[in-house]
């Protein structure tokens, strides 16, 4: 089952149907678990599973390895990723750090309050890659912002203006992010849960 715009509702595991929590929130917090150093593979896995595909996906623990593969094909919206180009890309966005500009950007776009709606990671996704970006001006601010971070100022001449951007740079760099493990009780409970059963 999948909605009017084909994005993906359910995972299908051996004709089984887990249902995916596809609000953007769980995919951004996904994301940020699968990036987190201090977290050991195999609680970033439960807690993803978890999160979504909530306690029946924890509980099948003969298909966590094919939940894995689903959530790795949905949180990357369905495209394949080679993981070199991955690691070699410089990212010019962090979803929590840029939240504020995303909500702006999605109001001033497409008249969309993010604060005040659910909506599929991949509707999301897509609608980020379409904001509005044009060097001639018609640009929203989360663009604009990430077009600073990727602007090389080695190439402009005036000193004036040079400075201008590299204070600009660092006033909008990307933070070095602490890490630190940061479940929810429910999220450490249902791990616990899981440890309990098989007997770790």
């Amino acid at each position: 089952m999948t909605t009017q715009f084909n994005y993906p509702e359910y995972a299908i595991i051996d004709g089984e149907k887990f249902k995916i929590n596809t609000d953007f929130r769980v995919a951004i917090r996904c994301n940020d678990i699968s990036m987190d150093n201090s977290i050991d593979i195999t609680e970033k896995v439960l807690a993803i599973i978890y999160l979504l595909f909530g306690k029946k996906g924890l509980e099948a623990r003969d298909k966590y390895e094919q939940l894995g593969e689903k959530a790795v094909y949905y949180l990357q919206c369905g495209k394949d990723i080679d993981e070199k180009t991955k690691k070699e890309e410089e990212p010019d966005m962090d979803f929590i750090q840029d939240m504020p500009f995303i909500e702006a950007s999605f109001m001033s776009d497409y008249h969309i309050d993010l604060a005040n709606i659910e909506m599929h990671w991949w509707k999301f996704y897509n609608l980020i890659c379409g904001l509005s970006n044009n060097d001639m001006g018609n640009c929203c601010v989360l663009n604009r912002i990430r077009n600073i971070r990727t602007m090389d100022i080695s190439k402009i001449k005036d000193p004036k203006e040079k400075n201008k951007l590299k204070e600009a740079k660092e006033l909008f760099a990307l933070k070095k992010k602490e890490k630190q493990k940061q479940f929810t009780a429910e999220e450490i409970k249902n791990m616990e849960e899981y440890h309990r059963l098989i007997g770790k």
